[in-house]
């Protein structure tokens, strides 16, 4: 007979032991064994552990997880909690390491980010004050002017004026690219509002005091026609309305046109109701075609309508590391601010975003002070934040960097570039295929497009287009999805507009260095079966 499980208890005792050590030298071997695979092979380990995902609906998991009474006393041990995680949960997880994940913007990461992030964890430095955090603010600075330099290229002297001076604001870290957009945007509304005689600023009073005191009647942002959703988020946060975040059309390609921009300035200035543009922004890396606008013009154009430039730059931005492909973000330099994400293609862990801004001076519009937290005169990295506390992520990012290299980072970036162009190159030599949208970085969109209806859409009418285009877009959506409940390989899906039709599109973004052609090849010939091993897809 097994001897009975010893009962758990809550009390001073065991709270201590928990809280400072391993319950147990059972406890303790399991924390070893699976923390040694985790840090030391983690892409076995994954391999292992987590499928791309592991059959199972979301129904049947969504069932396993209803209870919703936290329980007085302890139900397990670290070990127990532990082993479940690696047995229940990690297999009904996604395995984002794996070469054959190619559908979305996470991937695998370096091994020693497991590392970094866990030194992190324990450290537990707040960032918001300087009290939490002490020197972890000041190389937060650092990485801050490294990334400024690196998108900016100021002078030596301008980074030794600015890097440490409790005055200067190079940006901020945030938890995520949508942050940093939306503080790009805050910047950009104060920016335009700012106190005058008789009115404290659009910061203290809101946006139809400022509006009164401008003698606007609206405010609007400029944006891409491709941009990310944040931007809309943004304009409801700030106050002018999600509707009021403007796409600007593009001229039958996914970028924006700057003539179709410099129209709308035009039209916005002249007509009823009275408009201020707090901005316009450009993408370099749009997060469904990786396209990238184009920013030397756009940035001309806001130097002379005195409009604030940003580029969302969240995927694109570490290309500026490559010396090969740099020059695709030529113009990034004149913007007044720039987003970038840590969490995409500098490799880091989930989640870390920032934001960049070309005056050190122009955070002061979204200044915040507190009696006990980032008091005037202080060195509080919080004053200029959206966020509250947050964690170290500059830690992560300052070791990354020092561990890669830009080369190491510009290596990584060549590959998936090069294979997303190697890739498109495929995928016009199968005829099943159509290549939508090449790849300007490393992702593409493409779709099955059988020959029958290419050959029946040369003579089509524009009603039996319409039916065309709704059969290939069943027809991708059916392939995408079997695929994907099949487990071997991702390819995520979305809808752009081609050829005047909304059209459902493959989307494959090729960042994982262990990516190659024999596993894209795979893919392919793997969506080739789907097609022509279920008839019904093709009636």
């Amino acid at each position: 007979m097994s001897a009975k499980k010893a009962e758990l208890v809550a009390n001073w005792e065991t709270l201590q032991r928990i809280f400072i050590r391993p319950e147990d030298e059972a406890s303790r071997r399991t924390l070893i064994k699976y923390m040694e695979q985790i840090l030391f092979g983690l892409h076995e380990f994954l391999r292992q552990h987590v499928g791309i995902t592991r059959e199972a609906s979301l129904e049947d998991l969504s069932e396993r997880f209803k209870e919703s009474l936290i329980a007085d006393h302890p139900q397990k041990k670290l070990a127990e909690v532990i082993r479940g995680i690696i047995e229940n949960i990690a297999p009904h997880a996604v395995n984002v390491a794996s070469p054959y994940f190619i559908g979305h913007m996470t991937s695998a990461i370096p091994f020693f980010m497991v590392h970094l992030h866990t030194i992190t964890a324990a450290l537990n430095q707040n960032v918001v004050k300087i009290e939490t955090s002490k020197v972890v603010s000041i190389i937060e600075r650092q990485v801050l002017a490294k990334l400024h330099r690196l998108i900016f290229g100021k002078s030596e002297a301008f980074y030794d004026l600015h890097i440490q001076a409790p005055d200067s604001t190079l940006g901020g870290f945030l938890d995520d690219g949508t942050l940093a957009n939306i503080t790009a945007m805050w910047v950009a509304r104060n920016r335009c509002f700012p106190a005058k005689d008789g009115f404290p600023g659009i910061e203290a009073e809101g946006v139809a005091a400022a509006h009164r005191a401008y003698g606007a009647d609206r405010s609007v942002i400029l944006v891409s026609g491709l941009a990310h959703y944040s931007l809309r988020k943004a304009g409801g946060v700030l106050g002018i309305g999600s509707g009021n975040v403007i796409p600007v059309p593009s001229a039958g390609n996914p970028r924006m046109d700057p003539a179709r921009l410099e129209a709308a300035i035009r039209a916005l200035r002249s007509a009823e109701p009275r408009t201020q543009i707090l901005a316009a922004v450009a993408i370099a890396g749009a997060t469904e075609t990786g396209t990238i606008d184009p920013l030397a013009e756009i940035a001309e154009i806001c130097a002379r309508e005195n409009i604030h430039f940003h580029v969302d730059a969240a995927w694109g931005g570490p290309t500026l590391l490559s010396p090969r492909y740099r020059g695709l973000l030529a113009g990034i330099e004149r913007a007044d601010s720039v987003t970038i994400d840590g969490h995409k293609q500098f490799y880091m862990p989930m989640g870390c975003g920032m934001v960049l801004f070309r005056d050190p001076g122009i955070m002061d519009t979204i200044a915040y002070h507190a009696a006990y937290i980032n008091r005037p005169g202080s060195v509080d990295l919080g004053i200029r934040s959206l966020e509250g506390s947050r964690p170290a992520s500059s830690l992560v990012l300052a070791g990354a960097l020092e561990i890669m290299g830009a080369q190491g980072y510009a290596l990584l970036i060549d590959h998936g570039i090069e294979t997303a162009r190697a890739f498109a190159d495929e995928i016009g030599r199968r005829p099943l295929f159509e290549l939508v949208t090449p790849p300007q970085l490393n992702i593409l969109t493409y779709r099955i497009v059988p020959e029958e209806i290419q050959r029946k859409w040369t003579a089509a009418g524009p009603e039996e287009r319409k039916n065309l285009a709704r059969r290939l877009n069943d027809l991708n959506i059916a392939v995408q999805r079997i695929q994907r409940e099949a487990g071997n390989s991702f390819v995520s899906r979305t809808t752009l507009r081609h050829l005047g039709e909304d059209v459902v599109v493959l989307r494959a973004v090729l960042m994982n260095p262990m990516t190659h052609m024999g596993i894209l090849c795979d893919i392919l010939d793997e969506q080739e079966q789907i097609y022509h091993g279920h008839p019904e897809l093709a009636a």
